[in-house]
């Protein structure tokens, strides 16, 4: 279920993306597909599976592909009506595929960096990808506080304390809330380089 929750929010951020780019359609399709999946890439290889595997999963590409067109068929005023919408699907990509791959790695026997690693990845793998692909500066690494949850996930998961399935969708409802939290409230880490310019005065 985490899985197919990351899938729809990730390709929904993708295809959305790439309409503000004033892709064609293909693009929009291969966005969206790029975001949804490319975290999984990215995790089979840190746990050792084959990357071709994540193509194995009929069910998430038929999903995947019926979101972008839904993007596609809908018109661009009711998307983009809200002013945060990608942030709002990254939240909810972030927290399913943190959680998801966290519990991949973990039930792999995998080491507690490993976990931490595989849950952190997976959850930006997808919208980091999405933005190069954009051309965007990547979301994680200049805006407000996003890695630092999928983080927080792979570490609760490879201390063990997440063992059930209800305790995986409290840490998913937790992630995706501390996501939003750090959107609403303009959360950042502290950044590097010169400070900000500020304008003057004509004259001054």
């Amino acid at each position: 279920m985490l899985n197919v929750i990351g899938t729809i929010a990730f390709a929904l951020s993708g295809s959305i993306v790439a309409t503000e780019e004033r892709y064609d359609w293909l693009g929009v399709y291969v966005l969206g597909f790029v975001a949804a999946f490319g975290g999984g890439m990215i995790r089979n290889l840190i746990v050792g599976l084959p990357v071709a595997q994540i193509w194995h999963q009929p069910v998430l590409l038929v999903t995947a592909a019926l979101t972008i067109t839904a993007v596609l068929v809908l018109p661009y005023g009711f998307l983009h009506r809200f002013r945060r919408i990608v942030s709002f699907f990254d939240a909810i990509g972030l927290a399913a595929f943190a959680v998801e791959g966290a519990m991949y790695a973990y039930r792999a026997h995998s080491t507690f960096v490993t976990t931490v690693v595989a849950a952190l990845m997976t959850g930006i793998g997808g919208g980091l990808i999405r933005d190069l692909l954009a051309s965007r500066k990547p979301l994680v690494f200049q805006a407000e506080i996003y890695a630092i949850w999928a983080m927080l996930a792979g570490a609760a998961v490879g201390l063990g304390l997440i063992r059930t399935a209800w305790e995986e969708y409290l840490l998913f409802a937790l992630v995706a809330a501390l996501r939003m939290l750090s959107v609403r409230w303009n959360w950042h880490l502290p950044r590097t380089g010169p400070p900000e310019e500020t304008t003057t005065p004509f004259g001054a």
